[in-house]
């Protein structure tokens, strides 16, 4: 049976960390939500060391594939779009502080004629100091890679399945995304999502020494920016 056959109409990538609390509570909010629609979920085990694998809830809709270690948001976002099969492909966090309840919105938005859909957190449910931090590295990367994006540190947003082939596999990717994928000639929308408190665990992704790295990582994106080959294949 061909993949065109077999292919469900939206991808769900779920980068996965330490989150064992939070997985059942996902699930099901994501099975309300995704009532009715021919999917898939995708689960990418980031090396947890708890319980998170053995809280994911199997069936014929999910998948998982499992880090060996902890490599990081950027590789698990990758692997989940490179496995990906649906038509749309559908990033969201795992901590439920993105809420499965606008996927719908950006699915219209595709279907409205977008290729790319990024979530931005009007009402941040976050620290002062993070979301000070964070305005200050959006404001600097939408200027150095001309994105355009406000919020690209929120993870929930929807693709088409071609815009999987912009990716470039590299530490700090998925701060990248909007870039890559507007710099491949693909149209590109912003969409006000619903953001909330993180109820159990702490954040895995934490700034640490991140600001250095991202500055490294702007200057080698608007690079590969301005030596993309950008072509599409005539139909007719």
């Amino acid at each position: 049976m061909s993949d065109a056959i077999t292919a469900p109409d939206l991808s769900v990538v779920v980068p996965v960390f330490n989150e064992e609390e939070n997985i059942p509570l996902l699930q099901s909010e994501l099975a309300t939500t995704l009532a009715g629609t021919d999917h898939e979920i995708i689960f990418v085990d980031d090396g947890s060391t708890d319980r998170t694998v053995t809280r994911i809830e199997q069936s014929p809709s999910v998948r998982l594939i499992r880090f060996e270690e902890n490599r990081g948001q950027s590789a698990a976002i990758y692997a989940g779009a490179q496995a990906a099969r649906g038509r749309v492909v559908i990033f969201i966090d795992a901590d439920l502080q993105n809420d499965p309840a606008d996927i719908p919105r950006m699915i219209a938005q595709i279907a409205d004629g977008a290729d790319l859909v990024c979530g931005y957190r009007r009402k941040r449910k976050d620290t002062v100091t993070k979301r000070l931090t964070s305005r200050i590295a959006n404001f600097v990367r939408s200027r150095f890679t001309k994105d355009g994006v406000r919020d690209t540190g929120c993870t929930l947003k929807a693709m088409r399945r071609e815009c999987v082939r912009t990716l470039v596999p590299f530490k700090g990717m998925h701060r990248f995304i909007p870039a890559l994928v507007k710099g491949a000639g693909y149209r590109l929308v912003e969409m006000p999502v619903n953001h909330r408190p993180r109820r159990f665990g702490e954040s895995k992704y934490g700034f640490g020494s991140r600001a250095v790295r991202a500055t490294v990582d702007m200057f080698g994106v608007r690079w590969l920016l301005s030596r993309q080959l950008n072509y599409r294949v005539r139909k007719d």
